[in-house]
């Protein structure tokens, strides 16, 4: 391995200094790997486990769908949009159907994966940023113990407590980003190829991240900048045919889209990591570390400019409908540079081998992580281990009708039911199995990102049949049926006199509307 070039102090990629190290190959060692192992364990006893909650109501009744075509004969369109868009739920039924367990075994044991190749991606960038050990596991530490840390005002975390998407495209994006530091061409094309097969939009932000990557590392001088923003700017704009009335009030709703409705601490998590990443480049350059002051200047770059391409995205009306491709998603992979960054300088100036001190650092961060994960999912097991009774009411509900109804049932719910005090953001497609009526939550953040469709109608016709669920009689839920079908429905206590109900406990009874 060649001598890295020389770094002189400096605050600016316009200054005279090269950034440009040679290429360098990463070699984790098999004890490395058992402990990488240990850590993805204990890093999800630390956040939780929960595959049927938030977006997974989304993803695993494709899954579920592919395993048993006549399922959900009744609203596949809330999801089957998604599933189309991505080869996730196909490679989760094929190893379903190859390795002959159970779907929540499947689940759990790629979602332990995906974590583990979290990390070794982190540990290789690591590797190539920080001379020591101590160094290198002080960035994984650190991203293994934030794991579920919430992305600024996005809506999204670092890394989710269940099997999605978003994933594999993490890891997937920085193998590219490692195989580009190594000048590995092909390798990274090949993590580029199954990140576009995945997650279509985490491969705009990584084929993005290496051409800055590549431009900064080749012209140390780079002052393109504002070319640059237009180039990420343009790469959301496509026409539409104008939507329903019904999608934009779907659309004003979902205040996350819009940058002028943040809280100031969630545009704090904009800047504040500019700033950072920048101040990390700054001392990388005086320490002579050029692998840590490349990718720092670039995320802090990177960040910049899908901070001015979602400033012209969501501010200007005319461009409105271009909100829901979020520009600022780009942030899960700003804040694990961040976090990569900030726990190995921690670890290579600070902590080095002093074990009372990571202690002291890491055992905090890992509690105060476990507390919040345990008031964000108060009514279920932290972690719901395959196959063992679910501690939350509502799931023991699903898990009853997975079991004991037709799987052509089609079931009514509240459509606020996710928000319900006790239900804690379960899904019922992705736990039950079967079909129901529009919710007004995740249908209706589904509804959002297809402009061009009219699911937004559809939800809103669904969940305007089912309003004032709290009051409802016989009268009404035969009206349902009428309308769509509906078979079964899911009441909270004490339900609705008259109505057979074979399943209920302490929250819910599962009933039956007969004529």
């Amino acid at each position: 391995m060649g001598k890295s070039p020389s770094v002189q102090p400096a605050v600016s990629v316009r200054t005279q200094s090269a950034i440009a190290p040679a290429p360098q190959r990463t070699i984790v060692r098999r004890r490395e790997y058992a402990l990488l192992f240990a850590v993805s364990f204990i890093a999800i006893l630390i956040h939780g486990y929960h595959p049927f909650a938030e977006d997974a109501e989304i993803y695993v009744p494709g899954i579920v769908k592919i395993l048993h075509p006549s399922y959900y004969p009744f609203g596949q369109e809330f999801f089957e949009t998604h599933a189309h868009l991505t080869l996730f739920p196909n490679l989760i039924a094929f190893t379903a159907k190859i390795t002959h367990l159970p779907l929540d075994w499947n689940l759990f044991l790629w979602h332990l994966t995906t974590v583990f190749l979290l990390l070794l991606a982190c540990l290789r960038i690591a590797a190539k940023c920080f001379p020591t050990w101590q160094g290198r596991w002080g960035a994984v530490a650190m991203i293994a113990s934030l794991l579920t840390l919430p992305v600024a005002g996005t809506a999204l975390y670092i890394f989710d407590q269940y099997l999605n998407p978003r994933s594999f495209s993490i890891f997937s994006v920085l193998f590219a980003i490692d195989a580009f530091m190594e000048r590995k061409y092909l390798r990274m094309t090949l993590w580029l190829i199954f990140t576009a097969v995945i997650h279509p939009l985490m491969t705009v932000f990584g084929i993005a991240f290496i051409i800055l990557l590549g431009i900064i590392r080749r012209y140390p001088r780079f002052s393109g900048l504002p070319s640059q923003v237009a180039a990420a700017a343009l790469i959301f704009i496509f026409p539409f045919k104008s939507p329903s009335p019904t999608y934009w009030d779907c659309l004003n709703q979902h205040g996350y889209y819009f940058l002028l409705r943040w809280q100031w601490y969630e545009w704090l998590g904009i800047i504040g990591p500019i700033a950072l990443l920048w101040w990390f480049g700054w001392i990388a350059r005086a320490r002579n570390f050029p692998n840590l002051a490349l990718l720092s200047y670039c995320a802090a770059i990177f960040d910049l400019i899908f901070f001015v391409a979602a400033l012209i995205v969501t501010i200007p009306h005319v461009f409105a409908l271009l909100a829901v491709y979020q520009p600022l998603r780009e942030l899960q992979l700003v804040y694990v540079f961040l976090l990569l960054f900030a726990g190995g300088l921690l670890g290579e100036f600070f902590l080095k081998k002093r074990l009372l001190l990571w202690a002291a650092l890491f055992a905090p961060i890992c509690a105060g992580m476990l507390f919040a994960q345990l008031q964000l999912f108060p009514a279920d097991r932290h972690v719901e281990w395959p196959g063992a009774n679910s501690g939350n009411p509502w799931l023991q509900a699903f898990t009853w009708i997975r079991k004991n109804t037709p799987a052509d049932a089609i079931f009514a719910l509240d459509p606020k039911f996710m928000r319900l005090p006790g239900e804690d953001y379960q899904g019922f497609r992705a736990a039950a199995e079967r079909s129901r009526l529009a919710d007004a939550t995740k249908d209706w953040s589904a509804a959002v990102l297809y402009p061009w469709l009219p699911f937004a109608d559809h939800v809103y016709a669904q969940t305007q049949a089912a309003r004032g669920w709290q009051n409802f009689q016989i009268a009404d839920f035969l009206r349902l049926q009428q309308q769509y079908g509906v078979t079964w429905v899911v009441l909270q206590q004490p339900g609705v006199s008259g109505l057979p109900c074979p399943y209920e406990n302490s929250l819910v009874k599962v009933c039956r509307v007969m004529r």
